[in-house]
């Protein structure tokens, strides 16, 4: 492990200072890496862990902002679709149904399953704070957009869960590493 944080370091190391969160945050932009995974990774490269975790948390939520934005326009396209439109005599245009869900692994079937269940359990907090046990941020996003949740309570909501989440990984992280001496 240690010839891999060695690597990682030198790597980073070659990273001007300041572009240095940058990296971290386009890290955290990816699906299962998370902004968590990111500061983590951050941190055994060699970067301040509170940077570190910031630009992680940053990057996640951006990547979260995206779907919100573009998931809850494709929703209210759908629902728009679905409830007709006007025709240009006033009627009704019929249209055609949406397509089905896209194929999806079991990983990810049971993930929303699992999600769909805290939601309806706990809410839109708890089903924040519990889905990145789940699933990553970007998706649990998209689902509460097209369950019909609010994208400011969906914005919110995974906003605190990333903070969260990354501010707990983020300094497991540096105790770990505090207490392996690097």
């Amino acid at each position: 492990m240690s010839a891999l944080s060695e690597g990682l370091q030198d790597f980073v190391n070659q990273v001007p200072e300041v572009l240095q969160p940058l990296g971290v945050g386009l890290v955290g932009m990816i699906p299962y890496v998370e902004g968590e995974g990111s500061a983590a990774l951050g941190i055994i490269a060699g970067v301040n862990p509170i940077v570190a975790g910031i630009a992680g948390a940053v990057g996640n939520f951006l990547s979260v902002l995206v779907v919100v934005l573009l998931s809850s326009r494709a929703r209210q396209m759908v629902v728009a679709r679905r409830a007709g439109a006007s025709g240009p005599d006033g009627g009704t245009v019929q249209t055609l149904e949406a397509p089905g869900p896209a194929p999806r692994s079991a990983r990810q079937a049971k993930g929303q399953t699992r999600l769909r269940g805290w939601l309806t359990r706990f809410g839109v907090p708890g089903a924040s704070l519990l889905a990145p046990l789940a699933l990553p941020t970007q998706l649990t996003a998209a689902f509460f957009i097209a369950s019909g949740v609010g994208r400011q309570r969906v914005l919110v909501w995974q906003a605190i869960a990333i903070i969260l989440w990354t501010a707990a990984v983020a300094a497991a992280a540096t105790g770990v590493l505090g207490l392996l001496g690097w």
